[in-house]
């Protein structure tokens, strides 16, 4: 079973406390751009040495649980 915690790590004195893979400073950020921007997972894991495919599914699985909201927290959606 995959872990986030287990994979992905803040702390305030690693790029600016933003999320990262962790024990790396690879922002979990840039992870989920390069899939928006069409890299595949081997894509990304050739790109980031030492990064594993579990790594890029946590960023994955980080990035859904972001966007899990009830309610609509601004307002660049329109229902």
């Amino acid at each position: 079973m995959l872990l986030i915690e287990n994979h992905i790590e803040i702390k305030s004195t690693v790029c600016h406390g933003s999320p990262v893979i962790k024990g790396t400073r690879i922002p979990v950020s840039h992870i989920i751009n390069a899939m928006a921007g069409g890299d595949t997972v081997a894509d990304i894991v050739n790109d980031y040495p030492g990064l594993q495919t579990d790594d890029v599914y946590a960023a994955l699985a980080f990035a859904g649980k972001l966007a899990s909201f009830e309610e609509t927290p601004y307002d660049c959606c329109p229902s």
